[in-house]
């Protein structure tokens, strides 16, 4: 079993480099990107079971013991992270192979998804901070070319405004490394995990909250969000896609490990995350109802979002922890969903803006349902996805007494509807009234069946989660337990 855990690292690298191999021919690098991720896929949810049922699955590279070689594991936490992730990446492929534009466009597009793939991939099984952060790297070298190719000037001045704060970022996570590897001599987490005890209160306490500013970066949180809003909605729909449903997510993965690894609880700050989590929550939704474009309404919600994954870490609990991490698994589909469903509105009614458009729902019902179901499971309406993730969250914040974020919570989830019945009565309602960019809606553009079959898969698997929400809490739970006692990932990597 040991032997499968590089393997969603190293399949997609292997598959890029076949893909470069390939570059003039569109139909070879498809079927290999397919075939490569979908046998991630399938190891992803191979390694998430093992993690459940038998324990953490580590795996030491070139037989070198940690904490001197590089080590991977898999924990329930970064199981479920894993094999979320692997599906969408799959469901957005499917979509870029059916829209036109950089899919078809570019040979480079395979490559550097795949290159990407194995970024997210590192980045979630990496067992030391070195490593977590060559992933961080591998990421955003691939996505700011995801981000740019073939784009104009905008998208290019986009594309740099998410580069500078990434490289920001970096500079600052590779001072943290430096002062944590004087401090500690290691940075491999599972040690670090026993040498944070042994340094003072005052010392672990800052690198805790230097490491939290360094990750609330990149998952969006206020007030480090500026570059998201400017940054997502000018790149093509499936790119901003998979930004929007995983790139954040990991983010937040990387905030949720370090604070729960390194941290004891006589040291978490949780009064102050959970301060910065109410207010990421109601900048995030504010941003978004002054908006008049659907890319950039959704992309304002991601911060609000993230906000209520943040508020179930600042509690420190089983419930709390488990109910962000059912949030992450509800969120990462129906974002991803949301703006697959923004791309085909652009290309249906020709605009993403409110002012420009109408009656899409009207003209298309398919694609109305297709937005209608992931925008209720958003606001929170019973009983999709996202109002069992939140009734976790709000319960868990109940049974700690804080009662303030649960507040802003239920107030941030009005607000929230609101948004979206902004965006399905400025596009979707009313009289029919297309762009002259639509093109003639008897004669749709080739792939957009696809493009469907995509978005389609992933309401199901909305309702999915909604349907095994109990199955897929109690999941979240035992994660939430390890992570809260990380003992047995010590030991796991130590030996």
């Amino acid at each position: 079993m040991n032997a499968l855990l590089p393997m969603p690292i190293v399949l997609p690298l292997l598959g890029a480099a076949l893909s470069i191999m390939a570059f003039r021919h569109r139909s070879v690098q498809r079927m290999i990107s397919l075939a490569v991720l979908s046998s991630t896929a399938t190891i992803s949810c191979i390694l998430l079971i093992q993690a459940d049922t038998s324990g953490p699955v580590v795996a030491q590279m070139s037989g070198w013991p940690a904490p001197f070689g590089i080590t991977l594991i898999a924990d329930r936490l970064a199981g479920i992270m894993l094999a979320v992730a692997a599906v969408m990446l799959i469901s957005v492929l499917v979509y870029a192979i059916g829209q036109p534009g950089a899919e078809r466009n570019h040979g480079a597009f395979h490559p550097v998804y795949l290159v990407l793939s194995a970024g997210v991939a590192a980045a979630f099984l990496t067992g030391d901070l070195f490593n977590l952060f060559v992933a961080f790297e591998m990421m955003l070298t691939a996505s700011y070319v995801l981000l740019t190719l073939g784009g104009g000037r905008e998208q290019i001045r986009s594309g740099m405004t998410y580069v500078v704060i990434s490289l920001v970022a970096s500079a600052l996570f590779l001072t943290s490394l430096a002062l944590i590897y004087s401090a500690t001599g290691t940075v491999n987490m599972a040690q670090l995990a026993e040498r944070f005890g042994d340094l003072p209160n005052g010392v672990r306490l800052a690198f805790g909250l230097l490491l939290f500013v360094v990750f609330g970066i990149k998952a969006a949180l206020f007030p480090l969000f500026s570059w998201l809003p400017d940054s997502y909605p000018t790149a093509p729909s499936p790119i901003t896609a998979v930004f929007a449903g995983l790139l954040t997510k990991v983010g937040v993965y990387a905030i949720i490990r370090t604070q729960t690894l390194f941290l004891d609880p006589g040291t978490r700050p949780g009064t102050l995350i959970l301060v910065v989590a109410s207010i990421t929550m109601l900048v995030g939704v504010l941003g978004a109802i002054a908006q008049d474009d659907i890319p950039r309404i959704l992309s304002f919600h991601i911060v609000s979002q993230i906000g209520y994954m943040i508020m179930g870490l600042g509690l420190f609990t089983v419930a709390g922890l488990a109910g962000a991490l059912l949030y992450v698994i509800h969120h990462i589909i129906v974002k991803t969903t949301l703006f697959l469903t923004a791309g085909l509105v652009e290309v249906r009614a020709g605009s993403g803006r409110l002012a420009a458009i109408g009656g899409v729902s009207r003209a298309f019902p398919v694609l109305g349902l297709l937005f209608l179901l992931p925008a209720l499971s958003l606001a929170g309406i019973p009983p999709l996805s996202g109002f069992v993730a939140k009734f976790a969250l709000v319960e868990a914040g109940l049974s700690s007494a804080q009662y303030a974020v649960v507040a802003v919570s239920i107030l941030v989830s009005l607000l929230t509807l609101f948004s979206m019945t902004k965006i399905w009565g400025g596009a979707f309602w009313g009289e029919v009234q297309l762009t002259d960019e639509a093109g003639d809606p008897d004669d749709p553009p080739k792939g957009l069946g696809v493009m469907y079959l995509s978005v389609g898969f992933l309401v199901v698997l909305s309702l999915v989660v909604a349907i095994a929400a109990g199955p897929l809490y109690n999941l979240s739970a035992r994660a939430a337990d390890e992570l809260l006692t990380p003992g047995q990932y010590v030991s796991e990597v130590l030996g």
